[in-house]
Formats: structure tokens, sequence, C-alpha cells
């Protein structure tokens, strides 16, 4: 009877296993078809987004009615943003693809600078009839190459997580069609993006101006990188550290590091490996009931801002989630904000640590800058607010445009309705450059049920 109920629950403790097994396999396949099938939307979006680039280039190119041109310009500007858009959602990232997001850059500022402006008043020039001529011509190729691995894609039902797995395992040296494919694209671009450097009409500046790819401060070790993590982060009795490079593509070189003490308490942090500068870092941690008012936060998180050498600082915005204060700041110059140079930091309200910062942003773009006076007065500029917005207050703030420069700007504080908003208008010739409605402070839903 004994050895018969022991065979009766092994069985059903098999089976129990067995289903369980099934449901777990169930729900991956799941998972992985999901992932295969956002991945496969976003390529083949991407592809018809190129078609739709290349069409509307050609149709530019036929226009004569500047009335035409400058909508047409600027939906060419939206499908660029579109293509960026879906060529962040494919597992691209340990394959080298910034030649093409910089091809499409091109396009997208050059349409965008085109569209924006009066061309009643600065019709397009010989030259820059003759780069649109040119983008036409480059992204058909680009088009073409990317048709290829389409079809390729279709006619053979390949997947675009075996492409994951290939890039992540660090075999996408062997044979893969859609990696082959994506990289024959690149090096079309690359010679695009060399030769539009030449051809691009007017002074622009990069897209993509990150100082902390021109850092020429000197390398440190793995073990100096660690020895800055831990004083910056104040992380005491460390006793596990894991430290990994950034891949070769990375724009800059930095080192990912991982620190646990003997709480078990984990932080995360980046470094480069130029200069040992920290770009962010978390700890992770369970934070008790507040002790200290959000005052008394921001206070600690200027201190250890300025401790570590980021002055000219000062506290924009502050936010309160619980037991935890964040907080941006950003860089003042003669009274003007500048808000490229922006820091946030995170305090846990149970004792004032300071347990996240991003300093990212204000690596990339800090440095001397020689500010303009503006052009128009403060009143001229507000002349091209709405005359529905009631200002509240007003200064002089450096923002990035759409074309990722900075411009000097009027930053209007106003109210329309029960709503707030940011408006900012180029100081230089009145260009309605942002308009950002301002958050509310978010509804408490617990105790409504």
């Amino acid at each position: 009877m004994l050895r018969t109920l022991t065979i009766v629950i092994l069985s059903l403790a098999a089976v129990g296993t067995g289903f369980w097994g099934y449901q777990e396999h169930k729900e991956k396949n799941a998972v992985l078809i999901h992932a295969e099938n956002n991945y496969q939307r976003a390529f083949h979006d991407l592809t018809f987004s190129i078609d739709r680039i290349h069409d509307q280039i050609g149709s530019t190119l036929a226009m004569n009615s500047r009335k035409s041109l400058s909508p047409a310009l600027a939906d060419v500007w939206r499908l660029t943003s579109e293509a960026h858009n879906d060529v962040g959602q494919l597992p691209l990232t340990l394959l080298p693809f910034n030649k093409t997001e910089e091809f499409l850059g091109s396009i997208g500022e050059f349409s965008y600078k085109t569209a924006v402006r009066d061309l009643e008043k600065e019709p397009l020039t010989d030259k820059e009839y003759t780069h649109l001529k040119n983008l036409y011509e480059q992204s058909a190729d680009i088009q073409n190459e990317l048709r290829k691995v389409q079809h390729m894609a279709l006619k053979n039902n390949l997947r675009w997580m075996d492409v994951e797995l290939a890039l992540a395992t660090d075999k996408g040296g062997s044979d893969n069609t859609i990696i082959d494919g994506f990289k024959a694209v690149e090096e079309k671009s690359k010679g695009y993006s060399e030769a539009n450097v030449s051809t691009l009409p007017g002074d622009t500046n990069q897209l993509d101006d990150n100082r902390l790819k021109n850092n020429k401060a000197a390398p440190i070790s793995k073990k100096e990188a660690v020895d800055k993590a831990k004083a910056y982060t104040q992380m005491e009795q460390v006793n596990n550290v894991k430290v990994t490079k950034s891949g070769k593509e990375s724009d800059f070189s930095f080192y990912s590091i991982r620190m646990t003490n003997k709480n078990g308490v984990e932080a995360n942090i980046d470094v480069t490996r130029r200069g040992g500068y920290p770009l962010w870092y978390i700890i992770n941690r369970e934070v008790g009931k507040p002790t200290i008012s959000l005052n008394d936060a921001n206070n600690k998180a200027a201190a250890f801002l300025k401790k570590r050498g980021m002055e000219g600082l000062v506290a924009d915005e502050s936010t309160q989630y619980d037991s935890v204060g964040v907080f941006t700041f950003v860089g003042e110059k003669d009274g003007i904000r500048i808000y490229p140079d922006a820091v946030k930091v995170k305090v846990a309200l149970d004792n004032g640590q300071v347990i996240g910062v991003a300093a990212n942003e204000y690596l990339e773009n800090h440095h001397e800058r020689k500010l303009e006076k503006p052009a128009l007065t403060e009143s001229e500029a507000a002349k091209f607010i709405n005359p529905n917005v009631r200002i509240q207050e007003k200064r002089l703030a450096v923002i990035k445009n759409e074309l990722n420069q900075e411009v000097l700007c009027y930053e209007f504080l106003g109210t329309l309705g029960e709503e707030t908003y940011r408006i900012l208008i180029n100081a230089k010739d009145g260009t309605e450059e942002q308009v950002e409605q301002l958050r509310r402070v978010e509804p408490i839903y617990d105790n409504l049920l």
C-alpha cells in the first residue's frame, strides 16, 4: 500500500513538474515571439521610412512653389526622425551603425534648417539644390541595400532573435545575412557621411556634439576606476566588485562597475576611461521614512556637486517620490541659465545620502562659453508669444534646438487657462524654439476606492 502511494505521489509530482516546465516554456516562447515581432515591425518600418524619405526628397526636387517646398522638407525631417526611432528599436547596439545614423542626421538637419526659413525671401541656392540632389542619389543606394536585406530576410525566413544572439555572443563575424546586410548599409553611409561634410551648405554644428568623444585626459586603469567609484559613491566595506569595459563601438570608452558591500547594498556606476569622470551611479537600498525636508536634501545635493568640482550650477527643479528627493541642477553664467549643462541628483530623505547621480549631460555639454548679447529686447521677444498667455516669469537661457545647436533664448513662464507653459523665444530672430507644458503635481488615487 505504501509502495503504491509513493508511486502515485511521485507520478503526480512528475506530472506537476512537467506541466510547470511546459508552462514556463510556453511563457518563454511567448516573450520571444513578442520580441521577434517587434524587431520585424521596426525593420520593415525602417525600410518603408527610407523609401518615403527617398521619394519625398525626389518630390522636392521637382517643386517650384516655395509654398509647397517648406512643408515637403518638413515632412522629410519628420520621416528621418521616424527612421532614427526605428533604428533604435533594432538589436544593433553591438553593431557599428553610427555612420548610417549620421547620414540620416545630415538629411534631417538640412531639411529642417531649410524648411523653417522663409523660402520666399531666401530661396534655395544652387549649392543647396546640388546638395539636395546628392542626398536623393545617396538615399537611393541606402534604400537598395535595405531592400536587399529585406528580400533575403523574407525569402529565407530569417529571425532577428538570431541577430541579437550572434551579436551578444560575439559571433557577428560569422555568416549572418542580416548582419552582413547592415554592414553593407553602414559602409555605403560611411562614404556619404564623409562626402557630405564638404557639400552641406551653411555653418552647422555636428548633430552629435559630444565633448566626451574628444576627451584628451589621461586614461586610468581598472583599479583606479574602482577607487574613484568607491570615493564617489562613498561605499564602505565593499567585498565584491565587478568591472566591465565598454565595447569598441562606443562613442567613448568607459568602465561599468558593480559593487556590493557587506550588508548586500549594491551600487552601479559608469566611469570614463579617460580622466575617470563619473557618468552616472545609483545605489540600490531600502529607503526608510523621511527625516529631512526636501529643502535640506536639495542643500545636500548642491554641496555634493560642489565638492566634486561641478560648480556654477543652480537648482532648477525638485520632486519628491515617497522617501526620495530628485533634483535637477543646470549651469548658470552671468544670470543666464545653461540648460545643456544639466545634472540630476537623487537623495534619500531618511538620512540625506546621495543615492543616485546622472552627470552624463553635464560632461557631454559643459565647456567655456562666450555668450553673445541678445539682438532682441525682452519686450520685443514677448511680442512673439500668444497674446492669450499671461507671462509670470522671464529670463535669458541657453538651450539646444532641434539641430542640436546651442541658442540663446528668452525663457517665459506663463499661464493659459489652468495650465502653465514654458516658452523659449530665440533672442536673435524671435523664432519660437520650444513650447513646453509644465507638469502638474500628480494626483494620489490610493484613497479613491
